[in-house]
């Protein structure tokens, strides 16, 4: 299906405008476009590795609820981005305090 527009009593600047919205509307999804990455999944000796523990401290922290195991089968899978985001911070930085 074929759809064609027609223009009448535009002025050429009125069709610069409209161009020049539409160019600063494709520069700004441009910069500000980021496409989503997969899930990165880690095993549980890719992630005792990872955060150097013994794999008894990886079955001790899903027990205890800490980290979140997700399975296929009998394979046990961590989500990466959940991993690091229970990581906390340790100690003072200028100006914030810990609670």
């Amino acid at each position: 299906m074929k759809t064609s527009t027609i223009l009448h009593d535009v002025s050429p600047e009125q069709i610069t405008s409209l161009f020049e919205g539409l160019q600063n509307q494709i520069k700004d999804l441009q910069q500000n476009f980021e496409p989503t990455k997969p899930t990165e999944l880690l095993t549980r000796n890719e992630l005792s590795k990872l955060l150097k523990v013994d794999l008894s401290t990886i079955h001790n922290w899903c027990k205890r609820g800490k980290i979140m195991p997700y399975g296929v089968g009998n394979r046990v899978y961590f989500k990466r981005s959940e991993i690091e985001a229970v990581l906390i911070p340790l100690g003072k930085k200028k100006g914030i305090e810990n609670e």
